[in-house]
């Protein structure tokens, strides 16, 4: 198998402000050797400095000067390491309230979310938040890393305990798969290597979790979403006529000789070649991206759709969604900001605010419509053009979009259509 072969598996951590997620990367980090020598000796030299008993590997992922002051992360930090099976894309996200805005960020492309828990304190409100969040952001998969299993002397008991207590608050979550392994990221029980101190404990330490975890049914393969992001014409000697579509499978399985249908146009073809940057393609599905060329000439600009004949996302101007807010100034109902779905661009109007979500307690607050940084609500709005959606529980892609304020040019707020 080689490296361009090799499946990618992208990963969030989250958890309370002191359970420990940058010292858990940092152990994956260094127990499958992927740093160097000499990164490894500043830690060592730097723990002594500080008068730790351990080398404190979350010097390793917090790179902030006032991460590594505080002994906290601020920013979203993207690690990549490889194993002989798999490559991997780490974003660490923060455990404060006030960096919602930093963990929808660095969660909507995961496939997987580890959420530590401190096994002294159990399930707390933000393992609750951090969970409602992952949920909300469809993450297919969640592991709960008990943490800190040497503070509580690796007991069995201790370990029971949390992982009935999140039970009975993850029935309420809408994801199909969560499991449960106890760890120490500080000792290196069970994130890389078996531990020792819990013969207990018959499951896979979270490296194989994370290596062997099958994401291949993660992407939606039924509904064929080919959103067009450009229009490739050579027009050189060797291809005076090519005309392709490029762009990123969004969904589903495109191969050569299928039927389509082009949206808004509704005009129909079929699929001539498939073509990538490695030569020409029989198949593309999601994440590939490749050029499409069709069999009749039909005007297809940026922003259009390629799918199935019999198989459209829902073409509308009204859209109810999830947002969270990521900007200091409040959310305007009745204020226009731009909309980005997929390669479509659009304006579009505030109308409603439903309810705001207490990402403490998942109550809905119908009364409260101050949408503020940070805060996740249900809205509507209608934009200029009409946006080809499906609904994000059913395709991530096709699902999503963000807002931008014109004025400033910032985005300021990303959406779940429901």
């Amino acid at each position: 198998m080689s490296y361009m072969d090799m499946t990618l598996l992208r990963f969030t951590t989250a958890g309370s402000v002191d359970d420990g997620k940058s010292t858990l990367i940092g152990r994956l980090l260094y127990d499958t050797k992927s740093i160097f020598e000499d990164q490894y000796q500043a830690l060592e030299e730097t723990s002594q400095k500080r008068g730790d008993e351990d080398v404190d590997l979350a010097l390793l992922t917090d790179g902030l000067k006032a991460e590594r002051e505080q002994g906290i992360t601020i920013d979203v930090a993207y690690r990549y390491f490889s194993t002989p099976k798999r490559k991997f894309i780490i974003a660490d996200t923060p455990g404060h309230i006030q960096y919602t805005r930093n963990m929808v960020t660095g969660a909507s492309t995961a496939n997987l979310a580890i959420v530590l828990v401190d096994a002294r304190n159990g399930v707390v409100e933000q393992t609750k938040r951090h969970s409602f969040i992952a949920a909300l952001l469809g993450i297919p998969h969640i592991v709960v890393c008990v943490n800190k299993m040497d503070l509580v002397n690796y007991s069995e008991d201790a370990y029971t305990e949390i992982v009935e207590q999140y039970q009975e608050f993850g029935a309420r979550l809408d994801v199909n798969d969560i499991r449960f392994i106890p760890i120490s990221a500080l000792k290196g029980d069970n994130v890389v290597d078996r531990s020792e101190s819990m013969e207990w404990y018959d499951g896979p330490t979270l490296l194989y979790t994370l290596e062997n975890l099958h994401i291949g049914s993660d992407n939606n393969l039924i509904d064929v979403r080919f959103p067009v992001q450009c229009v490739i014409r050579p027009q050189t000697e060797s291809h005076p006529d090519y005309r392709g579509y490029g762009g990123r499978m969004a969904g589903g399985v495109l191969k050569k000789g299928d039927e389509v249908k082009v949206l808004p146009s509704g005009w129909t073809s079929k699929v001539k070649s498939i073509d990538t940057f490695q030569g020409e393609v029989e198949v593309a599905f999601p994440p590939m991206s490749v050029t499409v060329c069709l069999e009749d000439d039909i005007d297809i600009s940026r922003g259009d759709m390629i799918v199935r004949p019999n198989n459209s996302p829902e073409a509308s101007q009204r859209i109810d969604a999830m947002l969270c807010w990521f900007n200091e100034n409040p959310l305007k109902v009745g204020g226009k900001y731009a909309v980005k779905h997929t390669s479509r661009d659009a304006r579009c109007i505030i109308d409603t605010v439903q309810y705001k979500v207490d990402v403490n307690t998942l109550h809905r607050d119908q009364d409260d419509k101050t949408v503020g940084m940070n805060d996740i609500a249900r809205v509507s709005f209608k934009s200029t053009l009409p946006l080809f959606a499906d609904r994000y529980s059913r395709n991530r892609l096709t699902g999503s979009f963000i807002l931008i304020d014109e004025g400033t040019n910032e985005t300021v707020a990303a959406g779940m259509i429901l």
